[in-house]
């Protein structure tokens, strides 16, 4: 995360989440969310800055977007407007962002990112993993 704190302010992140890899029978996954801001339009701050951190951690993109990495990272909401509209079905997504965004709302349904996430987590085999921690961050309560 060092290099995300190089590139943009980044105010908090969420606890990390291990979860089932989607799309293949790959080892599961690591995931968290970093709320940042920055003067950055969306093309910007990826390519200038998210792909630039991938390719530097040794992401190699296949033909296989489900295939396993070394880090995927992007951009699910941007100035309020959610941009991965995966944000209101997966577990890896919504769980992470409710610790961030709790109050966010689906849009023309009145109901909160917060409680989405608690709903995918009845039938979600995510797990907090206290046992990481982002360095220099002190991890938020789970959602």
């Amino acid at each position: 995360m060092k290099h995300l704190r190089q590139a943009v302010t980044v105010n908090t992140f969420s606890t990390i989440w291990e979860t089932e890899a989607i799309g293949s029978a790959g080892p599961r996954f690591l995931n968290a969310a970093a709320w940042v801001s920055t003067p950055l339009g969306i093309e910007s701050l990826k390519s200038a800055v998210l792909t630039k951190i991938e390719q530097n951690m040794g992401r190699v993109r296949t033909a296989d977007k489900n295939a396993p990495r070394t880090i995927d990272l992007d951009i699910i909401v941007y100035d309020e407007q959610v941009l991965d509209p995966n944000l209101w079905k997966r577990d890896f997504l919504a769980i992470p962002i409710s610790e961030l965004r709790p109050d966010l709302e689906v849009p023309g349904e009145g109901i909160t990112l917060n409680q989405v996430a608690q709903s995918l987590r009845t039938s979600s085999t995510a797990v907090p993993r206290l046992d990481l921690t982002i360095p220099d961050q002190s991890q938020p309560g789970i959602a």
